[in-house]
């Protein structure tokens, strides 16, 4: 009824969000139509809304109804406001303050005068100080607003707040949950001690250890009070379909805007920190269901991707409480919140003693996503130049769940190149997705965002590979390049050969080819580090350069850790599995162990469970209860892009049609040298075989091909068809008699495109029979390349100068990042120089020549052939 009077009245009108009106009418008429009470539902951050002021309206229930809404907004915006003094007592400070005032200022103008100082000092200090209110009213604002809208009905929150609704408006799929919040409500008190001691217990050594790294040592809870508002649920899916038998599903739309009171110590400072919110969607897994009581085992806890966290810091830290100050403190606790409950990190909950600790605990990853991030297109330029505004220093940070990845900083470049590769864990495939944020580095301030961007991981496990241009978001303009692509997990040793030989192709030496899964049981006997005490274990395991620590045990010489770890293994047959234990008063190590990774090759399934290890380095009995598992990459079958596909034919149709529409003696010219160098190319994949004859008609006096033995014992194989009747038998040679059809001599090169690394290599080899018209001046020839169109200076390579030779050897190879789409529209400017040229005042240039590099032959085998030098031609 409430909604639809908004709708009917003429007076005013409500804004309803244009995204989903449909699906907004519909649950709020269910709701009417079940019940006149209904009862808040949120969906955060409610704080950052701007309030909508109701409609008038003649019922006196509504009536009511805002008058108490607006009382509690109120209420809430002034709980902390001292009271209200006599307007005598109000006068007397006034003047008082007011003459302080004048008196402040006219003294510090005079100081400053005075001393001779810069007029700086004066200015900063209150730019800092307007700023910092502004900024504090700002969020005061905000939170004093979602604290209000915590305590609301949810018909309440409607009508003051209609453009943001509960999630199961906005998603069908997605079903209110009262209930739910009805018995969290009454649950919480209880959680509260819970949520203390996971605060206490783990949280709070974490944070210390980061703060301790920022030269910040000390820190420590001294009260924690969550506060008597409990989460609430906006909104639950239960997933019916996909799910294994003897799994639940379900996710929840958790918002949480607290009145949490918890003090803390940094050294001999006291800070605090209140109201403290979080919002995100939060996955509970139920698993494994038994046929006994409670009849599920277990729960996983896990946000799918970094929840939205803000507080508010209160104390001697305040001063921290500023834009850009408050960071460091506000990034350590978002970080600890994820290495418990952001993926690939969960939170296990045993309920029966029936179901093992490793079925639950242990990490069970679905594949691999390996990540390249290419490039980046006009980006914003947010640093100040001389003379205006001048580029930018990005960078790319990448997310997945609360895994991290960043690339290098490319200076002063708004198109910078970055080529960096990373590989993360997935563990669910569907409502996890990888983003992308761009930022400016800077030394002095806080970087500057550039723009950013996301992709649902669910599409690349459908597709195989994505290789996309992303629109920034949140960015004036900006485009960034990155090719995922998605490996699934096998327990098939005879993998591993196919992985090790696409991390080689690959050429980069971060990639992986096997996932080692590590769970660390507990250990037995622990001998003791200090006389008379037993120790305080933790364990330490490391495959190469990757660390993973279990938590601390108090006091204890067979510590219970059930911690399990994943690692990334660049090769099984090289690498080794590290475990150290140690005591944490003293530092000593009580215990060591090695395990050669290759061993579980040969297991059965590649894996052990629950198997005891004998320490070394500790006492006799001391025994390390362990399961370990190792899994092979394997690249999935790739759904061909169509879009893509057709691009690339229709480019390659149009150069076709341009070449049909030559004049008769140009494509005369044309097909001889096409030719001459379609009947040298290699095949790279073909072994040692003896000559087979090929059938090439052409005329004898227009083509000479050199048939001299080759030290290159590769052959190529093709019919091609142009005029006249010679037969001839031809092997590529490795060297070749002729100046090419121009006298200017014959220059040898390898062109790959490789499309996993977006890389075009090119190698050039040697240049032949370069002609000496005058023997007292032999050249020194080099040979440059540039990448047209554009013949920009970042295209440019340059081979060495060899000194005085007509038959240079280079062997040299260089790279070039990019795109498959720029490659099909690209060419390659070869150029033949000698060194001599410009002392002599006369044309360095010997020779040089055009390659298209939309041939197929490039892309799939490599093209590598001897090309005939032509005359110098004028830049375009």
């Amino acid at each position: 009824m409430f909604f639809k009077k908004f709708l009917s009245d003429p007076i005013e009108t409500v804004k309803v969000p244009a995204a989903a009106p449909a699906t907004l009418l519909q649950p709020v008429a269910a709701a009417e139509s079940s019940s006149d009470e209904v009862t808040v539902v949120h969906q955060a951050p409610l704080a950052e809304l701007e309030d909508i002021p109701p409609d008038p309206t003649d019922e006196e229930e509504d009536d009511n109804k805002k008058d108490s809404i607006d009382e509690k907004m109120v209420a809430a915006s002034k709980e902390e406001m001292p009271p209200k003094k006599s307007s005598a007592e109000d006068s007397i400070l006034s003047v008082i303050y007011t003459a302080s005032k004048k008196v402040f200022i006219v003294g510090s103008i005079y100081l400053v005068g005075y001393m001779g100082w810069s007029i700086a000092w004066l200015i900063a200090p209150v730019i800092l100080s307007v700023a910092r209110d502004r900024w504090q009213k700002s969020t005061k604002h905000k939170r004093s607003i979602a604290k209000a809208s915590a305590l609301a009905s949810e018909k309440e929150v409607i009508l003051a707040r209609i453009d943001e609704l509960p999630a199961w408006v906005y998603f069908p799929d997605v079903e209110r949950c009262e209930w739910l919040n009805k018995i969290l409500k009454q649950l919480w008190p209880n959680a509260n001690h819970y949520a203390r001691s996971l605060v206490k217990q783990t949280i709070e050594p974490n944070v210390a250890e980061s703060l301790a790294f920022y030269k910040l040592p000390g820190f420590r809870f001294d009260r924690i009070i969550l506060g008597t508002i409990p989460p609430r649920i906006g909104g639950v899916k239960v997933y019916d379909y996909n799910v294994a038998r003897n799994e639940i599903i379900m996710d929840l739309d958790l918002f949480y805007a607290s009145d949490c009171d918890i003090n803390f110590y940094l050294g001999a400072m006291k800070g605090g920190i209140k109201d403290f919110q979080i919002h995100g969607w939060i996955r509970v897994v139920m698993k494994p269901l038994i046929r006994t009581m409670p009849l599920v085992g277990g729960l996983q806890i896990f946000f799918l991707n970094n929840p939205n966290i803000d507080f508010n810091l209160v104390g001697i830290i305040d001063f921290m409480d500023m834009p850009g100050l408050s960071d460091l403190l506000r990034r350590i606790i978002v970080e600890q919140i994820g290495n418990i409950m952001v993926l690939p990190n969960k939170l296990p909950i045993s309920l029966s003693d029936e179901v093992p600790a490793a079925s639950l605990k242990m990490p069970e990853p679905e594949g691999i996503l390996r990540i390249h991030v290419v490039e980046a297109k006009d980006l914003m330029k947010k640093d100040i130049g001389m003379l205006g505004k001048g580029k930018s220093d990005p960078y790319a940070i990448v997310n997945v769940g609360s895994q991290e990845f960043k690339t290098q900083i490319i200076d002063n470049n708004v198109n910078p190149k970055w080529d960096y590769w990373c590989e993360a864990q997935v563990y669910v495939e569907l409502g996890q997705y990888v983003e992308f944020q761009l930022f400016d580095a800077d030394e002095t301030r806080k970087d500057e965002p550039l723009g950013r961007a996301t992709i649902e991981i669910v599409n690349v496990v459908k597709r195989g590979v994505v290789d996309t241009w992303l629109t920034l978001e949140e960015a004036k303009h900006g485009l960034l390049h990155v090719r995922l692509q998605w490996y699934k997990l096998t327990a098939e040793p005879a993998d591993l050969q196919a992985a090790l030989m696409e991390t080689q192709l690959l050429r980069v030496t971060s990639m992986s080819t096997a996932l080692l899964i590590v769970f660390i049981d507990s250990a037995r006997h622990l001998k003791s580090a200090r006389s008379n005490a037993r120790p305080d274990p933790y364990l330490v395991c490391s495959v190469g350069k990757q660390k993973q620590q279990t938590a601390m045990i108090m006091r204890d010489d067979s510590p219970v850790w059930e911690q399990g770890f994943t690692f990334l293994v660049g090769n099984p047959d090289n690498d080794t599995l590290q475990i150290k234990i140690y005591d944490q008063k003293t530092g000593l190590e009580i215990g060591q162990y090695g395990y050669v990774i290759a061993c579980l090759m040969n297991k059965e399934n590649m894996e052990m469970v629950s198997q005891p290890f004998q320490l070394q380095k500790s006492g006799p009995d001391s025994k390390l209860i362990m399961s370990l598992a190792l899994r092979i990459l394997k690249k999935v079958d790739i759904v061909e892009d169509t879009d893509v596909t057709s691009e690339a034919s229709t480019i390659s149709q149009l150069a076709r049609a341009a070449s049909v529409k030559q004049s008769p003696s140009a494509q005369d010219k044309g097909s001889l040298r096409d030719i001459q160098s379609q009947s040298s190319r290699l095949s790279s994949e073909s072994p040692l075989t003896e000559e087979e004859p090929i059938a090439l008609k052409v005329s004898s006096d227009t083509m000479n091909l050199s048939t001299t033995p080759t030290r290159s014992p590769k052959l190529f194989n093709a019919n091609l068809a142009g005029s006249g009747d010679s037969q001839l038998t031809h092997r590529f040679p490795d060297i070749t008699s002729s100046a090419g059809e121009n006298g200017l001599g014959r220059i040898q090169l390898s062109i790959h495109y490789m499309v996993q690394r977006q890389k075009l290599f090119i190698t050039i080899h040697k240049i032949m029979n370069i002609p000496l018209r005058d023997p007292t001046n032999i050249p020194d020839p080099y040979v440059k390349l540039y990448l047209l169109p554009g013949r920009s200076k970042e295209s440019k390579r340059k081979t060495v100068v060899v000194k005085d030779n007509c038959n240079p050897v280079y062997d040299a190879t260089f790279e070039y990042l990019i795109s498959m789409a720029e490659l099909m529209q690209s060419e390659l400017e070869v150029t033949v120089c000698t060194q001599k040229g410009f002392l002599l005042g006369g044309s360095p240039i010997i020779g040089m020549l055009k390659i298209s590099l939309n041939e197929t032959d490039i892309i799939e085998n490599g093209l590598n052939s001897w090309f005939d030098l032509q005359p110098e031609q004028k830049h375009d």
